[in-house]
């Protein structure tokens, strides 16, 4: 539990950045969009936020660490404050839907690490001009697929390629 919310403190704006480790811009951000209830104003015009809002700064920046968006953090945050009207399997779902698409983007990153991997082990980066380079070409011909129905490109074409020109590559 924080400091502030055993104390039951309340936080001016720059003193809950501090605490969260984010900028003043992000929470009033947050507060727009509805992930923060607007603070209470004090005699002096400040805005003191709750412990709870504290604690609601930690949920969000958590679960955009393990990849929520914050339009999946708005969802938690509803399912987090009316616990007893959802069950455990909602939550769950949720998570494996977000642990797909993470799996999804994995994949496809790692078809655009193998698609640019054989362009630049195609290339000899010589000092040349880049008329001949044989990563542009391949881009400028569409001999790059890093798309999951395409193939990756051709390394040993792309080697031919970068061989026969004898004044790049």
């Amino acid at each position: 539990m924080s400091t502030a919310r055993a104390s039951g403190k309340r936080l001016r704006i720059g003193e809950l950045a501090k605490a969260t480790g984010v900028t003043v811009e992000t929470l009033r951000y947050y507060e727009h969009q509805g992930l923060l209830t607007a603070p209470a104003r004090g005699d002096n015009g400040y805005r003191y936020y709750s412990p709870e809002n504290l604690e609601r700064v930690h949920f969000i920046l958590r679960a955009k660490a393990v990849g929520f968006t914050l339009k999946d953090i708005e969802e938690l945050l509803s399912l987090e404050v009316q616990r007893e009207s959802h069950t455990c399997q909602e939550v769950k779902d949720m998570a494996e839907a977000k642990l797909a698409e993470i799996e999804q983007r994995m994949s496809e990153l790692a078809r655009m690490r193998e698609a640019l991997s054989t362009l630049t082990d195609a290339c000899c980066g010589g000092p040349m001009s880049a008329e001949h380079c044989t990563i542009l070409s391949a881009l400028a011909e569409g001999e790059v697929h890093a798309e999951h129905h395409h193939h990756s490109p051709d390394m040993e074409a792309l080697a031919q390629k970068r061989d026969s020109h004898s004044s790049g590559c």
